[in-house]
């Protein structure tokens, strides 16, 4: 029985270790982040080899969703970027209302400085990339060096241990979540070319019905994802692009649990001394194992169904798509997007064009400013504070780490650029170098600069 009994310390341990929500989020961010590095390994590989061929026919291979004289047709590049990635946004949308609810974009005062730090990280990069193409037929990628990839930008701050204050990983990421929801924005309103005003009506009408279900009381995640689809299909056809719909289905998801937090506890209590009880009868079978316990089944049962009716409809259905988003979805599209053919011959000519000067000047430099010098700006004018154990320091290194632009910055690419296979090859081209030295710097800069506040 001592043996038996000693197989299960290890789960048992596992009880007394508390993670709050925030670290389990960094946890699969940086898991997420390392994943999509390796994708990328990958893409770069297969762009470059002599299964480059074979890559890009598999890319542009079509695949129909048919019924009846009814056909959906895309290729699989087009499925990974307007199918899957609407998922991906949903995941963004769930991440925005969580923290605009409860998050650190609750509080005016907590929320004022990673607000100003994301504006700056926008409004700089894109004036930065449009100095480099005014005038020309690459302006309109001035949205691409917007963006920030918070999954890259959070491993390479916990790479760093203890050098990174909770502080600013809370700090970045809540600029994150702001830079965005900004890109959604740009995304909305300026890079959509033509509106079919029908199949529009039809996505409102939808969303019309999801906040019906919200207000109805309706907790159940599907009644919302089978709606969801009808949006995608409509916003598809529409004009408007197609993941939108991930981004509003998640806005009309609920936050009210079924149950009070005091009425979960007090429930609870009774079940688990009723568990007590079971473990503890004459009757109850003498094994370590509860699946020969029929009560004690029961029992567990009402306790996992109680913590379902307690927690936000809104943070379990974020927790149970993170993963697969992040492990699945996020490094399929790196696999579809990331493969850039690299001609060294070229290379000079390549890195010296506006697109991927912009890109790469708007990346690296633009963030840098934005988020750096216009939250100093404002923490001089007294217009907030930035939050304890935060410093000037840090505050350039995450302006450094912003510049990491890769998922969001490519996609942006993808729509800007979607008829000019040339300015796409230089914009993804200048994201991957830009995200590659502001790593690189944004990780020497906190490991060089801030070794004596963490010593």
């Amino acid at each position: 029985m001592e043996q038996k009994h000693a197989n299960f310390q290890p789960w048992e341990k596992a009880f007394d270790r508390i993670v709050t929500p925030f670290e389990e989020f960094i946890h699969k961010e940086t898991a997420s982040g390392l994943i999509l590095m390796a994708c990328t390994v990958v893409a770069l590989f297969l762009a470059n080899s002599f299964l480059r061929e074979h890559y890009e026919h598999l890319l542009h291979a079509e695949l129909a969703i048919s019924l009846g004289g009814w056909e959906l047709r895309h290729t699989l590049h087009h499925w990974i970027n307007d199918g899957l990635m609407a998922l991906f946004f949903m995941v963004v949308g769930l991440e925005i209302k969580r923290e605009v609810i409860v998050g650190e974009l609750s509080d005016f005062k907590a929320a004022l400085m990673p607000v100003v730090a994301a504006v700056g990280g926008m409004v700089f990069p894109a004036l930065f990339f449009y100095a480099f193409n005014m005038g020309t037929p690459s302006a309109g990628g001035w949205g691409i060096p917007m963006a920030t990839d918070i999954a890259f930008a959070v491993g390479v701050m916990v790479l760093l241990g203890s050098r990174v204050p909770k502080s600013v990983l809370t700090f970045l990421v809540g600029l994150a979540i702001v830079d965005d929801l900004g890109a959604v924005v740009v995304i909305a309103v300026f890079y959509t070319e033509q509106i079919y005003a029908n199949w529009l009506g039809v996505a409102f009408a939808t969303l019309a019905v999801l906040i019906a279900f919200n207000r109805a009381g309706i907790r159940k995640p599907w009644p919302y994802f089978l709606v969801g689809i009808v949006m995608w299909f409509a916003m598809l056809q529409s004009g408007v692009h197609a993941t939108l719909a991930g981004v509003l289905t998640a806005l009309t998801i609920p936050v009210r649990p079924k149950f009070s937090h005091r009425l979960f506890v007090d429930h609870m209590g009774k079940v688990l001394d009723a568990l007590r009880g079971a473990q503890g009868s004459k009757d109850a079978p003498k094994t370590e194992c509860i699946i020969h316990d029929n009560d004690s089944r029961a029992l567990l049962q009402t306790l996992e169904n109680g913590v379902h009716s307690v927690e936000s409809p809104l943070q379990r259905l974020e927790h149970s798509m993170h993963m697969p988003v992040a492990f699945i979805i996020i490094p399929l599209f790196a696999l579809a997007n990331a493969g850039i053919p690299l001609d060294l011959g070229a290379l000079d000519r390549t890195l010296a064009h506006p697109v991927t000067l912009g890109v790469m000047a708007g990346l690296v430099g633009g963030k840098l400013a934005g988020i750096a010098g216009l939250t100093w700006l404002a923490v001089k004018l007294g217009l907030g504070k930035l939050p304890a154990g935060m410093t000037f320091r840090h505050l350039i290194g995450v302006g450094l780490v912003g510049g990491i632009g890769f998922t969001m910055s490519i996609f942006i690419a993808e729509l800007g650029f979607a008829g000019s296979p040339e300015f796409l090859l230089m914009a993804k081209t200048g994201v991957l170098f830009a995200s590659l030295i502001a790593g690189i710097c944004g990780y020497l800069w906190f490991l060089l600069g801030t070794r004596a506040a963490a010593a």
